[in-house]
Protein backbone atom coordinates (compact mmCIF):
# COMPACT_ATOMS: atom_id res chain seq x y z
CA UNK A 1 0.00 0.00 0.00
CA UNK A 2 2.73 2.48 0.93
CA UNK A 3 4.50 1.88 -2.45
CA UNK A 4 1.67 3.53 -4.42
CA UNK A 5 3.22 6.77 -5.81
CA UNK A 6 -0.13 8.59 -5.81
CA UNK A 7 -0.68 7.68 -2.14
CA UNK A 8 2.78 8.98 -1.25
CA UNK A 9 1.99 12.18 -3.17
CA UNK A 10 -0.88 12.93 -0.83
CA UNK A 11 1.45 13.65 2.07
CA UNK A 12 3.38 16.15 -0.08
CA UNK A 13 0.24 18.07 -1.00
CA UNK A 14 -2.26 18.44 -3.79
CA UNK A 15 0.25 19.96 -6.19
CA UNK A 16 2.15 16.65 -6.28
CA UNK A 17 -0.99 14.62 -6.86
CA UNK A 18 -2.24 16.92 -9.62
CA UNK A 19 1.07 16.74 -11.47
CA UNK A 20 1.99 20.38 -10.78
CA UNK A 21 5.45 19.66 -9.36
CA UNK A 22 8.43 19.61 -11.69
CA UNK A 23 9.83 16.54 -13.41
CA UNK A 24 8.95 14.24 -16.29
CA UNK A 25 6.98 11.93 -14.02
CA UNK A 26 4.70 14.75 -12.95
CA UNK A 27 4.02 15.78 -16.55
CA UNK A 28 3.20 12.19 -17.50
CA UNK A 29 0.55 12.00 -14.76
CA UNK A 30 -1.30 15.13 -15.97
CA UNK A 31 -2.91 14.08 -19.30
CA UNK A 32 -5.58 16.79 -19.35
CA UNK A 33 -5.22 20.49 -18.62
CA UNK A 34 -7.88 22.75 -17.13
CA UNK A 35 -11.20 23.11 -18.91
CA UNK A 36 -14.15 25.43 -18.24
CA UNK A 37 -17.37 23.82 -17.00
CA UNK A 38 -20.74 25.47 -16.28
CA UNK A 39 -21.29 25.74 -12.52
CA UNK A 40 -24.65 23.93 -12.76
CA UNK A 41 -22.92 20.76 -14.00
CA UNK A 42 -20.86 20.50 -10.80
CA UNK A 43 -22.04 18.80 -7.59
CA UNK A 44 -20.58 18.62 -4.04
CA UNK A 45 -18.48 15.53 -3.41
CA UNK A 46 -19.91 12.62 -1.46
CA UNK A 47 -16.62 12.33 0.42
CA UNK A 48 -16.22 16.00 1.36
CA UNK A 49 -15.35 15.95 5.10
CA UNK A 50 -16.24 19.59 5.57
CA UNK A 51 -19.75 20.34 6.86
CA UNK A 52 -19.50 23.99 7.94
CA UNK A 53 -18.45 26.90 5.73
CA UNK A 54 -17.41 30.01 7.68
CA UNK A 55 -19.50 32.92 6.38
CA UNK A 56 -16.79 35.56 6.88
CA UNK A 57 -14.09 33.47 5.22
CA UNK A 58 -16.43 32.54 2.39
CA UNK A 59 -17.27 36.20 1.71
CA UNK A 60 -13.56 37.03 1.53
CA UNK A 61 -13.17 34.29 -1.08
CA UNK A 62 -16.15 35.66 -3.06
CA UNK A 63 -14.54 39.12 -3.10
CA UNK A 64 -11.21 37.64 -4.22
CA UNK A 65 -12.86 35.69 -7.06
CA UNK A 66 -14.74 38.77 -8.21
CA UNK A 67 -11.45 40.67 -8.38
CA UNK A 68 -9.08 38.02 -9.74
CA UNK A 69 -11.15 35.04 -10.85
CA UNK A 70 -10.43 31.46 -9.79
CA UNK A 71 -6.66 31.00 -9.75
CA UNK A 72 -6.58 27.25 -8.98
CA UNK A 73 -8.83 24.85 -10.93
CA UNK A 74 -11.24 22.60 -9.06
CA UNK A 75 -10.41 18.89 -9.05
CA UNK A 76 -13.39 16.84 -10.30
CA UNK A 77 -14.35 13.36 -11.44
CA UNK A 78 -17.24 12.18 -13.58
CA UNK A 79 -20.53 12.00 -11.71
CA UNK A 80 -21.47 8.32 -11.16
CA UNK A 81 -25.19 8.89 -11.78
CA UNK A 82 -25.62 11.95 -14.02
CA UNK A 83 -24.18 11.81 -17.53
CA UNK A 84 -22.22 14.93 -18.44
CA UNK A 85 -22.07 16.12 -14.83
CA UNK A 86 -19.11 16.17 -12.45
CA UNK A 87 -18.50 15.55 -8.76
CA UNK A 88 -16.17 17.94 -6.93
CA UNK A 89 -13.24 16.19 -5.23
CA UNK A 90 -11.39 19.35 -4.14
CA UNK A 91 -12.58 22.94 -4.42
CA UNK A 92 -16.16 23.06 -3.14
CA UNK A 93 -15.53 26.42 -1.40
CA UNK A 94 -14.36 27.92 -4.72
CA UNK A 95 -17.43 26.52 -6.51
CA UNK A 96 -19.79 27.99 -3.92
CA UNK A 97 -17.96 31.32 -3.99
CA UNK A 98 -18.01 31.39 -7.80
CA UNK A 99 -21.80 31.09 -7.75
CA UNK A 100 -22.05 33.89 -5.19
CA UNK A 101 -19.79 35.98 -7.45
CA UNK A 102 -22.20 35.19 -10.34
CA UNK A 103 -19.66 33.33 -12.47
CA UNK A 104 -21.24 31.03 -15.04
CA UNK A 105 -18.22 28.77 -15.57
CA UNK A 106 -15.27 27.61 -13.48
CA UNK A 107 -11.95 25.95 -14.46
CA UNK A 108 -11.65 22.27 -13.54
CA UNK A 109 -9.19 19.41 -13.83
CA UNK A 110 -10.91 16.13 -14.69
CA UNK A 111 -9.31 13.01 -13.22
CA UNK A 112 -10.27 9.35 -12.85
CA UNK A 113 -10.38 9.03 -9.06
CA UNK A 114 -11.61 6.11 -6.94
CA UNK A 115 -13.78 6.64 -3.85
CA UNK A 116 -10.98 6.09 -1.33
CA UNK A 117 -8.66 8.50 -3.11
CA UNK A 118 -11.47 11.06 -3.37
CA UNK A 119 -11.84 11.08 0.42
CA UNK A 120 -8.07 11.21 0.92
CA UNK A 121 -7.65 14.16 -1.42
CA UNK A 122 -10.57 16.11 0.05
CA UNK A 123 -9.25 15.48 3.56
CA UNK A 124 -5.68 16.45 2.69
CA UNK A 125 -6.76 19.66 0.95
CA UNK A 126 -8.81 20.78 3.93
CA UNK A 127 -6.29 19.68 6.58
CA UNK A 128 -3.37 21.40 4.84
CA UNK A 129 -5.37 24.61 4.55
CA UNK A 130 -6.69 24.24 8.11
CA UNK A 131 -10.26 24.49 6.81
CA UNK A 132 -11.73 21.70 8.96
CA UNK A 133 -12.87 21.88 12.55
CA UNK A 134 -11.40 19.10 14.75
CA UNK A 135 -14.50 16.88 14.54
CA UNK A 136 -14.70 17.12 10.75
CA UNK A 137 -11.04 16.13 10.59
CA UNK A 138 -11.59 13.23 13.01
CA UNK A 139 -14.66 12.02 11.11
CA UNK A 140 -12.68 12.08 7.87
CA UNK A 141 -9.96 9.94 9.45
CA UNK A 142 -12.58 7.54 10.82
CA UNK A 143 -14.14 7.08 7.37
CA UNK A 144 -10.76 6.24 5.87
CA UNK A 145 -10.14 3.69 8.63
CA UNK A 146 -13.60 2.12 8.60
CA UNK A 147 -14.75 2.31 4.98
CA UNK A 148 -11.42 1.89 3.20
CA UNK A 149 -9.46 -0.23 5.68
CA UNK A 150 -6.52 2.08 6.24
CA UNK A 151 -4.32 1.49 9.25
CA UNK A 152 -3.47 4.49 11.40
CA UNK A 153 0.13 4.27 10.19
CA UNK A 154 -0.90 4.28 6.51
CA UNK A 155 -3.28 7.14 7.17
CA UNK A 156 -0.61 9.22 8.92
CA UNK A 157 1.67 8.85 5.89
CA UNK A 158 -1.14 9.65 3.43
CA UNK A 159 -2.19 12.92 5.07
CA UNK A 160 1.26 14.01 6.23
CA UNK A 161 0.48 13.89 9.96
CA UNK A 162 2.03 11.97 12.86
CA UNK A 163 0.37 8.79 14.07
CA UNK A 164 -0.11 10.37 17.50
CA UNK A 165 -1.98 13.28 15.88
CA UNK A 166 -4.33 10.84 14.12
CA UNK A 167 -4.94 8.94 17.37
CA UNK A 168 -5.55 12.18 19.30
CA UNK A 169 -8.14 13.38 16.77
CA UNK A 170 -9.96 10.02 16.69
CA UNK A 171 -10.31 10.07 20.47
CA UNK A 172 -12.55 13.14 20.15
CA UNK A 173 -15.23 10.95 18.55
CA UNK A 174 -15.59 9.06 21.86
CA UNK A 175 -16.96 12.19 23.55
CA UNK A 176 -20.71 12.50 24.25
CA UNK A 177 -22.71 14.12 21.44
CA UNK A 178 -23.48 17.08 23.69
CA UNK A 179 -19.77 17.82 24.06
CA UNK A 180 -19.19 17.36 20.33
CA UNK A 181 -21.92 19.89 19.57
CA UNK A 182 -20.16 22.46 21.76
CA UNK A 183 -17.04 21.85 19.70
CA UNK A 184 -18.90 22.24 16.40
CA UNK A 185 -20.29 25.64 17.37
CA UNK A 186 -16.92 26.87 18.58
CA UNK A 187 -17.71 26.97 22.29
CA UNK A 188 -15.15 24.29 23.16
CA UNK A 189 -11.66 23.79 21.69
CA UNK A 190 -10.09 20.42 20.91
CA UNK A 191 -7.62 20.96 23.78
CA UNK A 192 -10.46 21.43 26.26
CA UNK A 193 -12.36 18.46 24.86
CA UNK A 194 -9.42 16.03 24.98
CA UNK A 195 -9.15 16.55 28.73
CA UNK A 196 -12.76 15.37 29.11
CA UNK A 197 -12.39 12.04 27.30
CA UNK A 198 -13.39 9.11 29.50
CA UNK A 199 -14.94 11.22 32.29
CA UNK A 200 -18.36 10.27 33.65
CA UNK A 201 -19.62 13.86 33.78
CA UNK A 202 -17.99 15.13 30.57
CA UNK A 203 -21.10 16.94 29.31
CA UNK A 204 -21.70 18.82 32.56
CA UNK A 205 -18.03 19.79 32.78
CA UNK A 206 -18.07 20.99 29.17
CA UNK A 207 -20.91 23.42 29.90
CA UNK A 208 -19.07 24.60 33.03
CA UNK A 209 -15.91 25.22 30.99
CA UNK A 210 -17.78 27.25 28.37
CA UNK A 211 -19.60 29.30 31.00
CA UNK A 212 -16.52 30.10 33.09
CA UNK A 213 -14.02 30.51 30.24
CA UNK A 214 -11.49 28.09 31.74
CA UNK A 215 -8.09 27.59 30.12
CA UNK A 216 -6.95 24.19 28.85
CA UNK A 217 -4.52 23.83 31.79
CA UNK A 218 -7.31 24.59 34.26
CA UNK A 219 -9.48 21.93 32.60
CA UNK A 220 -6.66 19.38 32.73
CA UNK A 221 -6.21 20.00 36.46
CA UNK A 222 -9.96 19.73 36.99
CA UNK A 223 -10.18 16.49 34.98
CA UNK A 224 -7.51 14.78 37.10
CA UNK A 225 -9.85 14.90 40.10
CA UNK A 226 -12.94 13.63 38.25
CA UNK A 227 -14.29 10.03 38.24
CA UNK A 228 -13.56 8.00 35.13
CA UNK A 229 -16.10 6.25 32.95
CA UNK A 230 -18.35 4.04 35.14
CA UNK A 231 -18.39 1.13 32.70
CA UNK A 232 -14.60 0.79 32.86
CA UNK A 233 -14.62 0.88 36.65
CA UNK A 234 -17.36 -1.74 36.85
CA UNK A 235 -15.52 -3.99 34.40
CA UNK A 236 -12.33 -3.83 36.44
CA UNK A 237 -14.20 -4.34 39.72
CA UNK A 238 -15.90 -7.49 38.39
CA UNK A 239 -12.55 -9.20 37.79
CA UNK A 240 -11.79 -10.48 41.26
CA UNK A 241 -9.35 -13.18 42.16
CA UNK A 242 -6.16 -13.89 44.07
CA UNK A 243 -2.91 -12.38 42.85
CA UNK A 244 -0.44 -15.26 42.84
CA UNK A 245 3.34 -15.27 42.47
CA UNK A 246 3.17 -16.23 38.78
CA UNK A 247 1.03 -13.19 37.98
CA UNK A 248 3.45 -10.90 39.83
CA UNK A 249 6.41 -12.37 37.88
CA UNK A 250 4.60 -11.83 34.58
CA UNK A 251 3.88 -8.23 35.53
CA UNK A 252 7.55 -7.59 36.29
CA UNK A 253 8.74 -9.23 33.05
CA UNK A 254 6.27 -7.30 30.91
CA UNK A 255 7.14 -4.05 32.69
CA UNK A 256 10.83 -4.60 31.90
CA UNK A 257 10.05 -5.58 28.29
CA UNK A 258 7.84 -2.60 27.52
CA UNK A 259 9.46 0.00 29.75
CA UNK A 260 6.06 0.94 31.21
CA UNK A 261 4.07 -0.19 34.22
CA UNK A 262 2.00 -3.32 33.46
CA UNK A 263 -0.85 -4.61 35.62
CA UNK A 264 -2.63 -7.97 35.30
CA UNK A 265 -6.05 -8.66 36.81
CA UNK A 266 -6.91 -12.39 36.68
CA UNK A 267 -10.37 -13.85 37.34
CA UNK A 268 -9.56 -17.56 37.14
CA UNK A 269 -10.10 -18.01 33.40
CA UNK A 270 -9.20 -14.69 31.79
CA UNK A 271 -8.68 -11.12 32.81
CA UNK A 272 -7.35 -7.70 31.86
CA UNK A 273 -3.81 -6.72 30.90
CA UNK A 274 -3.26 -2.97 31.48
CA UNK A 275 -0.32 -0.96 30.18
CA UNK A 276 0.02 2.45 31.85
CA UNK A 277 1.36 5.21 29.61
CA UNK A 278 1.48 9.00 29.89
CA UNK A 279 1.90 10.10 26.26
CA UNK A 280 0.95 8.78 22.83
CA UNK A 281 4.66 8.66 21.99
CA UNK A 282 5.09 6.05 24.76
CA UNK A 283 2.18 4.08 23.29
CA UNK A 284 3.79 4.24 19.83
CA UNK A 285 6.99 2.87 21.38
CA UNK A 286 5.04 -0.05 22.90
CA UNK A 287 3.58 -0.89 19.49
CA UNK A 288 7.01 -0.77 17.87
CA UNK A 289 8.42 -3.09 20.56
CA UNK A 290 5.55 -5.55 20.13
CA UNK A 291 5.86 -5.52 16.34
CA UNK A 292 9.57 -6.33 16.60
CA UNK A 293 8.98 -9.49 18.70
CA UNK A 294 9.33 -12.80 16.76
CA UNK A 295 6.14 -14.91 16.60
CA UNK A 296 5.94 -17.54 19.33
CA UNK A 297 4.80 -21.14 18.62
CA UNK A 298 1.44 -22.02 20.13
CA UNK A 299 1.50 -24.51 23.02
Amino acid sequence: MSDDPRRNALGRGLSALLGEEGGAGAAAEAPDGPRSVPVELLHPGRYQPRRNFDAEGQQALVDSIRAQGILQPLLVRRHPEQEGHYEIVAGERRWRAAQAAQLHEVPVLLREIADREALEIALVENVQRQDLNPLEEAEGYRRLLDEFRHTQEDLARAVGKSRSHIANMLRLLALPEEVQELMRNGGLTAGHARALIGLENAAALAHRIVKSGMSVRQVERLARGQPKDKERRDQSASLTGPRDADTAVLERELTQLLGLKVQIVFNGQGGILSVHYRTLEQLDDVLRRLNSLPPQPRA
